[in-house]
């Protein structure tokens, strides 16, 4: 196990505001359950319970068993491993105890550290926007669990630049290091040739022939006439 701090406690640290936390049940197959992301493996989604007593020793088994299995990026079985983080660290009360929960299930000697629960456990922690690019593959896990280092607002901004700055896992990693150093998200990503809320867009031909007409009799751009607009179409 290794020797991170487990000052960490989920009973006692209210999660940051939404939008930029999940508000769903720890544990809840809210994205793996859905059929219109998942398909099939929905039916197959599991819910591990906090509270249920054998519902926590399965989540225990499922984190041992994410935690010594092969890394590779299945997204789904990632976003189930993360989900049995969360639950097995709110129903045993910390990181710490819930690695040593999980490390009790194997029997080969090996161990579960408290910084692989912590990493994947802030990965169920995402707001629901951000699991669900995971879930359809267009955010790896392996980038996920650095979006989840970072906290507020910026979490959100860094998952929609990996987007749309076709961002590497590096990339993400780098960047995420850099935020939390006290960088300006904007900055950070500037240096990996990212510029934040670029954005590009396909409209319909008749909308493209509006807006730049509307954007030209008013002097403005044509992003601060969509800025604007969608400013109210999301109030």
């Amino acid at each position: 196990m290794t020797a991170d701090r487990d000052d960490d406690n989920p009973r006692s640290s209210p999660p940051a505001r939404v939008p930029t936390d999940r508000e769903s049940p720890v544990g809840a197959p809210v994205i793996r359950g859905d059929e219109s992301v998942t398909g099939s493996h929905a039916r197959q989604a599991v819910q591990f319970d906090p509270t249920d007593p054998e519902s926590l020793a399965l989540a225990a088994e499922t984190v041992a068993e994410f935690a010594t299995g092969a890394a590779d990026e299945d997204h789904l079985y990632m976003l189930r491993g993360a989900a049995a983080c969360a639950a097995l660290v709110r129903g045993e009360g910390s990181y710490k105890a819930a690695a040593e929960r999980a490390t009790a299930t194997l029997e080969d000697g090996s161990s579960v550290s408290v910084s692989f629960i912590r990493k994947w456990a802030r990965v169920h922690d995402l707001p629901r926007a951000v699991r669900r690019q995971v879930a359809m593959g267009a955010i790896a896990p392996s980038a996920a669990k650095h979006i989840a280092r970072v906290g507020g607002e910026a979490r959100l901004l860094l998952a929609w630049a990996t987007l749309d700055g076709n961002l590497t896992v590096r990339d993400v990693r780098t960047v995420a290091s850099e935020i939390n150093d006290g960088v300006p998200i904007e900055h950070a990503l500037a240096d990996h040739g990212v510029t934040l809320g670029h954005l590009e867009l396909t409209l319909p031909a008749a909308a493209y022939r509006d807006l730049r007409r509307h954007a030209s009799l008013e002097g403005l751009n044509p992003g601060a006439v969509v800025a604007a607009a969608l400013e109210e179409y999301l109030e």
